[in-house]
């Protein structure tokens, strides 16, 4: 191969591309090292196909049926687990509706027995009033009948302190 000329970028404007490409062919020599070569590695394929080859394309076969094995194991398993989570979703909303209904329930009782507390409480407070008032009017007669029977002698005292003088009637 020739060594390339230094003005080279400008020989290579000056070409033609096609005598460019031309220019730049590589030759091989075909000789009795090819021949040769071509035999050992024929030779090589023969004997390493049983000895490496083979095996090694049983065991890559035999790892692929492990690994889907194992995909369509996982798989079911996914399956597995998604119908559980989907009973036990059921199951809390099943389990979250009787609880509203038991609650909905206590709350209903809890007010009945809240309006049968304050009827109560209003009936006693009505029956306290009541009791404190009739005791308030016994009271007032008692004192309007001794108010009475004192009279006289209130007026006495009182015309007494009015005149200065003793009155008597």
């Amino acid at each position: 191969m020739s060594p390339l000329p230094s003005n080279f970028s400008s020989w290579q404007a000056s070409m033609p591309k096609a005598q460019l490409f031309a220019a730049s062919d590589v030759n091989i020599d075909i000789d009795l090292s090819f021949v040769v070569q071509i035999v050992l590695f024929a030779f090589f394929v023969v004997i390493m196909k049983p000895v490496l080859f083979e095996p090694l394309m049983k065991l890559f076969e035999a790892r692929e049926k492990m690994t889907g094995g194992a995909r369509s194991e996982a798989r079911e398993m996914d399956e597995q687990a998604s119908k559980l989570v989907k009973t036990f979703d059921d199951e809390i909303e099943k389990v979250r509706q009787a609880a509203n209904i038991e609650r909905d329930k206590l709350r209903a009782e809890a007010t009945a027995l809240e309006a049968e507390i304050l009827a109560n409480a209003k009936s006693q407070s009505s029956a306290i009033i009541e009791s404190g008032r009739s005791r308030i009017r016994e009271e007032m007669a008692q004192l309007r009948s001794e108010l009475e029977a004192a009279r006289p002698a209130l007026a006495e005292q009182i015309a007494s302190k009015v005149l200065g003088r003793e009155v008597r009637s």
